[in-house]
């Protein structure tokens, strides 16, 4: 007799506890030979979260991609689920999670190597309730590939092997059931049965599996890569139209302000709340034919001490979490004592006007678009601030970069990005699609925000935005999943494979120097070391004293540099005494942040 089983709406129903776990899921896709992956994201009217209100999040921002985040976290539920006994593979022993016994596998199917990563039970749960459990790639995954999850030996605290879902069983044992939707994905399970079987794990130890394909390298980048070419087109071999609106003494430096013209892809006048001008579906952005142009801002710093025949070397600067370009004076006796010169923008979708718009979009998390269209017209801006500091008739061309003199006092042949915390995260973006640009320096620079927010102390503002309106602690960690699928065009998590030698078209390569500060409060060590792991990194060894970390293996999967000079990505750490960051998915909170 078949088993008697039902199945809600369009929910994934290998696992009970909610409709969108495990999380994510080829379920939620369809096939698509117009994409390059052949399938399509496919999340039906009534299966995305619903906040305390009762609106339900639309589909349609996150149905136009063709795979999920290459971030990867993998969220299900197992009621008494213990870590000890079940030998999850924690972030302070990534390396167990390649071991042959390990109870949790993930496998990369176009390949058939596994993926290293770390598993946790989720923290943030109150006390009493079951946590999910996270499993967290310790690189990025491959952009278009298919992963499976194989989830076995899980136990409770008394070391009692816990029991799979019914469906789950049936898959496993060949059960026949009830459901024509269970009995129509048989086949697809029996398929990722054959990958593990393939990989080591024979299937009768399973307690749950399944698979997820990777967003492509085309549609994480189509749009962003698509407003730069038009953009850059427009603006031919012309510098962008600049004005200069003040000069004031800064010490060392002259601080400048002023404004530049960028073509506008999003509605309305580009403000907080507007998204790309498209015509949905699969449509590229197109410049606002009512608004065709923003006017964005800038500050730059100009070294007293550069003169036409000693100019000053020049960094974009990208601004630290929801500020302004008005940072980058901060930089003045920085760059004024060691000949730099700095220019900032702000960073729009995550800048300080953005803040009213971010805490509503929190409480509602299908408005996510509003911010994440927004920030890569942010990119689109830093890529014009870069061009027009190093066009002849850009900023060179005016007096307040003459010090007095007849000739520009900034270097024209080279020029280097700088982003602090914020900018060190959306930054890996920009430098990806930059041409201006080859080399970058992430100050406490990350990749991932869905990792990194509930790791940091700045979160403490808006989470209450957050719980309000999204109450169940697992639908909020479904949520930064969820955000994170826009976020990665936007942030370095979309385009760490295309840091290196595979760049974009038309595109150079870059290399990147990550600056990590030990047990930083604000941005997650464990995103700085994803983001260094994922992009093939070295490490400057020694990088902290003996007995300073928690790890097995400190910086695991990112080798020490060996010889210098050293030319390529590295990661270099600072530590100031900090305590070390908390195992668990908690901001650290013990000592001064560094």
């Amino acid at each position: 007799m078949p088993v008697e089983i039902e199945t809600d709406r369009d929910c994934e129903f290998l696992d009970p506890q909610h409709c969108l776990t495990p999380f994510p899921s080829d379920v939620f896709t369809r096939e698509d030979d117009a994409t390059v992956t052949g399938r399509r994201v496919d999340f039906g009217p009534e299966v995305l979260l619903r906040n305390s209100e009762g609106i339900r999040m639309d589909p349609a921002e996150w149905n136009r991609n063709d795979g999920f985040s290459p971030g990867g976290l993998m969220i299900t539920m197992f009621p008494g689920l213990d870590a000890e006994t079940s030998d999850l593979p924690p972030v302070t022993d990534i390396a167990r999670s390649l071991d042959t016994d390990a109870s949790i596998v993930l496998i990369d199917t176009n390949t058939g190597e596994r993926v290293p990563f770390w598993s946790e039970l989720d923290a943030s749960f109150p006390e009493g309730e079951d946590p999910a459990l996270l499993i967290r790639p310790a690189r990025s995954l491959r952009a278009g590939h298919r992963h499976v999850v194989g989830i076995r030996n899980l136990r409770n605290a008394a070391g009692e092997l816990l029991e799979p879902s019914i469906i789950f069983a049936a898959y496993r044992d060949g059960v026949r059931t009830d459901a024509p939707r269970v009995e129509a994905r048989r086949q697809a399970m029996e398929r990722i049965f054959e990958d593990l079987e393939s990989a080591g794990v024979p299937r009768d130890t399973l307690q749950l599996a399944w698979a997820h394909t990777v967003r492509s390298q085309d549609s994480l980048a189509r749009r962003l890569l698509h407003i730069r070419d038009d953009a850059f087109a427009m603006l031919a071999d012309d510098s962008p139209e600049f004005t200069i609106d003040s000069v004031s003494d800064g010490g060392l430096v002259q601080i400048v302000r002023g404004t530049f013209r960028v073509p506008l892809y999003l509605t309305g006048d580009g403000g907080p709340g507007n998204v790309f001008h498209d015509e949905g579906g699969d449509s590229l952005p197109q410049q606002n034919p009512e608004v065709p142009y923003r006017e964005a801002n800038f500050v730059c710093t100009v070294p007293k001490m550069a003169t036409p025949e000693n100019p000053a070397r020049q960094f974009v600067f990208g601004h630290g979490l929801l500020g302004e370009a008005s940072q980058t004076a901060g930089l003045g006796s920085l760059g004024g004592s060691i000949n730099i010169a700095f220019c900032g923008a702000d960073w729009i979708g995550m800048s300080t006007e953005d803040v009213p718009t971010v805490t509503q979009i929190l409480g509602q998390l299908g408005r996510f678009r509003e911010q994440a269209d927004r920030l890569q017209q942010g990119q689109l801006e830093f890529l014009f601030l870069g061009r027009l500091m190093l066009h002849p008739a850009g900023l060179g061309s005016h007096p307040a970069f003459r010090n007095g003199g007849n000739a520009s006092v900034l270097r024209k042949d080279d020029l280097f990005f700088l982003g602090a915390s914020q900018g060190g995260i959306l930054g890996g973006a920009t430098t990806a699609i930059a041409q201006d640009w080859t080399r970058a320096v992430m100050a406490v620079g990350a990749a991932q925000y869905g990792l990194l927010i509930p790791r940091s102390i700045d979160f403490d503002a808006f989470a209450s935005f957050m719980s309000a309106a999204y109450p169940a602690a697992l639908e909020r960690k479904i949520g930064f999943g969820l955000m994170q699928m826009l976020w990665d065009p936007a942030e370095a998590n979309g385009h760490l494979e295309r840091l290196g030698p595979d760049s974009y078209p038309d595109t150079p390569e870059h290399n990147i120097l990550y600056l990590e500060a030990f047990g930083d409060h604000q941005v997650a060590n464990v995103g700085t070391e994803y983001a260094a792991r994922s992009i093939g990194a070295r490490l400057r060894a020694p990088a902290l004293r003996e007995g300073r970390g928690t790890a097995v293996e400190e910086f695991w999967g990112i080798e020490p540099i060996e010889t210098y000079p050293y030319s390529g990505h590295a990661l270099l750490v600072w530590d100031f005494g900090t305590p070390p960051p908390p195992i668990e998915n908690l901001a650290p909170r013990d000592g001064e942040d560094p």
